[in-house]
This record gives C-alpha cells, sequence and structure tokens, in this order.
C-alpha cells in the first residue's frame, strides 16, 4: 500500500470523467453544489487563488459505484478508473460549465470580473458571456472581444482580449493529487470518513451512510430501489437519506453522532440484514396507518419525516403488527403531538435516541414514546392563542390540512381532492381567503400570510378568486362547500373591514376541529387531567421584518414579546444569510454581529442554532432557508426601518423553532 503525490490539469481530468475513467464509489454522497459556489469555484481558478487537492484510489477490484451528476459519460473506460474520494463537488461542477450542463450556465463580466449564475438580467445585459463559450475550442477571441465592444465595454480590446485568454486558459489550472494504491475497500472508507470528518465536513448521516457502504456491499442499490418503490406510492420523502437513518437507528439502537461510523463499522451482517428487514417491514405497516387513518396519501405536508423512525423501529418487529384500536390510536397520537411540538427541530439525534429506546420496550412502547412527549398524564389541547400569528411554516399548518381533509373538504368550483392521489400532477396549494391584493394597504404581512386566512385549493380555482373579496366569491359557493374548510358563515364577517373578526371566528373553528382531532386518536388508557398548551412556546412569539434598498445593505429586525418580555433587535441580512449558508452548505458554525454583540451561530446536529435575544432560535438549515426567503419575499423599503436598540440579551434562553417566527 502506498500513496502516489501527483497533479493534472482540470482539463485532463474533465477528459477523464466524460470518459469514464474517473469515477465515483458508492461511498460518496449526492452532487449538492448549488450555481453560486460553482461561480466562486470558477472565479478562485480564475484569480489564482488557491482551490484544493484531490484523493483518489486505485485498485485493481470494482467496487459499487454510484452515478455522478454530469452528462454524456462514456460507458466503457478505455483504462481502469480512478475513483474519487474528495473533491467530488469541485470536479462536478467543473464538468458541468466544461460541457455546458443546463444547470450550471456560469457568465463572465468582462469589466467588472465577475463570474455568477445566468439569470434574467444577465441574458439581457451583452456584456455577460456565458464561461462555455469561451472555453469552446473553436471560440474566436476576437468575434468575442468585438462583441463586447459593440455591447459597449469601455475597456481598451487588448484588456477585454487577456480577461477572455484568462478564462480560456481555466482548462490549464492544475490540481494536486493524492492517489491510494493498493488499499482494501474498508481502509479506504475509513480514510474517506476521517478526510469528510473536518473542516468541510460531512454531516453524520453521510457518514453513517459512508461506514453502512463499506459493512454492506450494494446497500445504496437496495436503498435506492426501496426509495423509488415509496416515490411510486406518493412518498417520495422516505428517500436514500431516510432510509440509511431509519437502518443506522434500528441498527445501533440510538439516533446518529460523530462516532456513530465506528459503531456502525462494528455491525454484523446479521445485524444489518435484521436491521433491513425491520426497515421495510415497519414502513409496510405504517404507511398503510397514515393513509386509512389520516387520509395521508403523499408524504409532502409532514414537516419532517424523522418523526417516522420511532414508529418504524415500533412496527418493524415480527410481531408488532397492530390490531387493537388503541395501540393504532397511539402511535397516530403520538405522531400528530410530535410533530405539533416539533419534536425534532432542535437536537433532533439526541431525541430521537430517547424514541428509538421507548419505541423498543415491547408492550410499553406506545406508552414509553408518550411519556417522552410528557402527555401520559395530560390532555394535549390546541388553544386559540396558539394559532395565533401562525403562518405556513408553523406545524399547525399540518393540522389545518389533516382537518380539512377529514372534514371531506374538496377544491371549491371544481370538486377535486385537496391532497390528490399519486397519478394526479397536481401537487399540494394553498391560497389566501382574502387575497393579499384587498388586505395590503390595510393589514400587516403576519396578518395578511395567516394560516387561518389560508385554504387548500387549486391554482384553477384561485385564478377564480381572480383578486375579489370573499363577500364577492362566496355566495358562488354552498354553504357545505364554506363549512368543509372551515370557513366561518356569518356573512358579515366577508368584507375585508372585518378581516380581523373574520380571523378570529375561522381561528375559533380550526382549533375546535384539531382538537377533535387530537381527541379521536388519544388512546383511552391515558388519564385525564389539567389541560397543558400543546407547544411549548405558547405565549411566545419572535416576529422579524426585512428592510432593504438597492443601495444599501438590508437589515433585518427581530421583535421578541410574551411572558413579560419585551425585545428587539437587528442584524445584517447578508450577514445572517451567509451564516445559513454556510451551516447549509458546509456545515460550519460562525458568527453574527445581532443587537450590538457578536453570537456565535452554531450547529448541533443536523440543526442551526441562533441566539436571538431571549430565544435559542432552532432549526434546520432547509427551515432556515425557508423563512429568510418568506421575509425577503415580503422586504420593506429601507426608508421604513424604524430604529432599534441595540442592548444585548442578558436573561436566560428559551428554545424557540424558526418555524413558529412571523
Amino acid at each position: 500500500m502506498h500513496v502516489e503525490r501527483t497533479e493534472r490539469s482540470i482539463g485532463e481530468l474533465i477528459d477523464q470523467i466524460s470518459s469514464a475513467e474517473i469515477r465515483l464509489p458508492e461511498i460518496q454522497r449526492e452532487y449538492v453544489w448549488k450555481p453560486t459556489q460553482v461561480a466562486k469555484l470558477m472565479d478562485s481558478i480564475y484569480r489564482g487563488y488557491p482551490f484544493g487537492s484531490l484523493l483518489f484510489w486505485q485498485t485493481d477490484d470494482m467496487p459499487e459505484t454510484r452515478s455522478m451528476a454530469v452528462t454524456g459519460l462514456e460507458t466503457r473506460p478505455a483504462r481502469p478508473p480512478l475513483f474519487l474520494l474528495d473533491g467530488q463537488q469541485r470536479l462536478t461542477s467543473l464538468h458541468r460549465v466544461f460541457t455546458d450542463h443546463p444547470e450550471a450556465q456560469i457568465v463572465f463580466h468582462v469589466e467588472g470580473e465577475r463570474f455568477q449564475n445566468q439569470s434574467a438580467a444577465t441574458r439581457r445585459d451583452s456584456k455577460w458571456i456565458k464561461v462555455h463559450d469561451v472555453l469552446d475550442p473553436e471560440a474566436s477571441m476576437l468575434r468575442i472581444t468585438k462583441q463586447m465592444l459593440d455591447a459597449g465595454a469601455t475597456l481598451p480590446d487588448h484588456e477585454i482580449e487577456r480577461r477572455l485568454s484568462k478564462v480560456k486558459q481555466l482548462r490549464n489550472g492544475r490540481f494536486a493529487m493524492e492517489v491510494l494504491k493498493g488499499f482494501p475497500y474498508d481502509e479506504v472508507a475509513e480514510i474517506f470518513v476521517r478526510v469528510n470528518s473536518g473542516g468541510r465536513r460531512l454531516g453524520t448521516l453521510d457518514l453513517a451512510m459512508a461506514t453502512l457502504s463499506t459493512r454492506w456491499t450494494g446497500v445504496l442499490a437496495k436503498l435506492e430501489q426501496e426509495a423509488d418503490y415509496w416515490r411510486s406510492q406518493g412518498y417520495g420523502g422516505i428517500d436514500v437519506n431516510f432510509l440509511s437513518r431509519a437502518l443506522a437507528g434500528v441498527v445501533l439502537g440510538r439516533g446518529l453522532s460523530a462516532y456513530s461510523h465506528s459503531r456502525l463499522r462494528q455491525a454484523k451482517d446479521v445485524e444489518l440484514e435484521q436491521g433491513w428487514t425491520v426497515v421495510q417491514r415497519g414502513l409496510r405497516r405504517l404507511v398503510p396507518l397514515l393513509r386509512s387513518q389520516l387520509r395521508l396519501i403523499r408524504s409532502e405536508p409532514l414537516p419532517s419525516l424523522v418523526v417516522l423512525i420511532p414508529l418504524v423501529v415500533l412496527l418493524g418487529r415480527p410481531d408488532e403488527e397492530p390490531t387493537d384500536r388503541d395501540t393504532i390510536n397511539g402511535i397516530l397520537y403520538w405522531l400528530l403531538i410530535a410533530t405539533v411540538r416539533t419534536r425534532y427541530s432542535g437536537s433532533t439525534d439526541t431525541r430521537l435516541s430517547q424514541d428509538i429506546q421507548a419505541a423498543e420496550k415491547g408492550a410499553g412502547a406506545v406508552r414509553a414514546l408518550l411519556e417522552n412527549l410528557d402527555v401520559v398524564h395530560s390532555r394535549v389541547e390546541v388553544t386559540e392563542r396558539a394559532l395565533l400569528g401562525r403562518t405556513k411554516e408553523s406545524p399547525y399548518f399540518f393540522l389545518s390540512l389533516l382537518v380539512a381533509q377529514l372534514n371531506d373538504a374538496r377544491d371549491w368550483w371544481y370538486g377535486g381532492e385537496i391532497l390528490p392521489g399519486v397519478d394526479s400532477e397536481r401537487g399540494i396549494e394553498q391560497h389566501h381567503i382574502h387575497p393579499a391584493a384587498i388586505l395590503v394597504d390595510d393589514y400587516e404581512k403576519t396578518e395578511i400570510n395567516d394560516l387561518t386566512n389560508l385554504v387548500f385549493i387549486s391554482g384553477k380555482a384561485n385564478k377564480k378568486i381572480a383578486g375579489r373579496s370573499p363577500v364577492d366569491y362566496f355566495p358562488e359557493l354552498s354553504k357545505d362547500e364554506l363549512a368543509a374548510h372551515l370557513v366561518p358563515l356569518d356573512e358579515s364577517l366577508w368584507h375585508p373591514g372585518a378581516y380581523r373578526d373574520f380571523l378570529a371566528a375561522r381561528r375559533s373553528l380550526l382549533a375546535r376541529a384539531m382538537n377533535d382531532l387530537l381527541d379521536r386518536f388519544r388512546p383511552g388508557w391515558l388519564d385525564a387531567a389539567v389541560a397543558v398548551p400543546s407547544d411549548s412556546t405558547t405565549g411566545f412569539s419572535l416576529d422579524l421584518a426585512l428592510y432593504e434598498s438597492p443601495w444599501e445593505d438590508g437589515r433585518m429586525i427581530f421583535i421578541a414579546a410574551g411572558k413579560g418580555i419585551n425585545w428587539s433587535g437587528s442584524a445584517r441580512m447578508a450577514d445572517l444569510e451567509n451564516a445559513i449558508e454556510s451551516a447549509r452548505i458546509a456545515g460550519l458554525d460562525s458568527d453574527l454581529e445581532l443587537a450590538g454583540e457578536s453570537v456565535p451561530v452554531r450547529i448541533a446536529e443536523d440543526s442551526v442554532e441562533v441566539p436571538i435575544g431571549p430565544f435559542l432560535v432552532v432549526g434546520s438549515p432547509e427551515e432556515w432557508r425557508s423563512v429568510l426567503d418568506r421575509e425577503r419575499a415580503s422586504a420593506r423599503p429601507m426608508s421604513a426601518i424604524p430604529e432599534v436598540p441595540s442592548v444585548p440579551w442578558a436573561g436566560e434562553r428559551t428554545r424557540f423553532p424558526v418555524t413558529n417566527t412571523e
């Protein structure tokens, strides 16, 4: 065994990928880079900045492989391939740019010497040119230079040619390479895990997947086949990542951690086979329950599918086919409460460990799961106050869909199902009952987007509303059609001027329906006791508002309130987005200047934690991204920004899901 150190040009590596002389072993994760990252890589190479080294494995054996996210590959390499262990994101990105992949349309601005992804604006501006067009061996620098001058470029023609030539020379950039020779597969996988455990790291799920691949050849094919099956059943959320986490959870008997890969490496073949049987059997028992009892015929409405894993563990044992009503009810009751309480919004794998261990307790598993939620001696209740100010990012939005489903709500005017079957091309949609266009001058965005103003209807039905007030279009619908969607039938509430009263009335109807739903599945053996709020954040609120303009950095204002709390602060939107992107893409901790102090933005398992005033706001990177996109879509002008004091929070902090922000 030895390590060969060499180097190779980008052009040579691109050609080797195209000829299938560079391939991905099964242990590799999927391609995840975004166009912004690809553009930054091109910029680094252009400017002569370091752009990293590559790690390969050369072997006489042919390991299981996975496809690269590129096009136009040969099927039979002319010589034995190299297997790429580190550098997949960079090499895949470069191959995409060099071969004009539709998802890597990177353009270059000659005057500004900037790279970015193609957009409508760059298409209109002839000073932007596609990098692939410059890299084309047949491209004429003279012709492109003339094109730039005709577009109004003010640089001398020789300078334009020089800059274009630098782009052309990107192909000659050289990667340092290390090639592992003579190493067995299990050691290569261990090296892969170690390389990816530091710096620009893989998550615990990726590391577990890599280790499973070394222990069980062909596991990726098994996972992909199972994921394809569930996709065909409408449960596309049961993907390779979900199945990897579920399998690891069954084998380990707990959630993932930094040490999971070493424990998985010690697992025996029989443990892996038995674990996979448990996962498959558990899903084939659980999904029919969701379909028949909750009418949840697709997976998309579930805010997080992690909530299914303890139930897969519980139902996957050979003798655990649920037959009695109380067991079935207890399983569904736990799922609903865990979802509403955002059980896995922070410290996901710590809580998953608790729940997997509870799910393994045989006849007492359902009770143990409910004890983890602290609901065995209390009756969970959704209050109207708990729904106040909630939007579609709230887990209560999921409950609002379920109660509409179980109330047999249909699409207005057209009568279609609001949660269509697998064969339907129409996805789930929600639209404003009172259209935003008639409310925007009199109400804040949080009121307009309140979940009590959202109804599940098709885009076709929404076009029929065409911006009209309910007082104008409700008469076209029957009272039964409205009541099925829990719409108040008092006509005096249908006018825009009565909008807040309409929200209050519908909030009451929704809370009552949600409580009926929870009580419907509440096991009979649970003790009736003092009702407790169904959400630990009840009584607290965190309002976000973005202010920005084309010439000034945007600022995000935070306003926290509840139980004697009255705090506000602000941060630069760009800094907040960069911190979340660092967590989402690279898994890196960072810092954020907020309310006059530097606060840590940390990765905790698969969640991002940001201290904001009295709250430790937690959520997955995707949930954070969704909330930031929501605020950007409703940004206000910088001229309207209020004065916000910069007073750091000095007290204790309460955990607060980012999905509960308003």
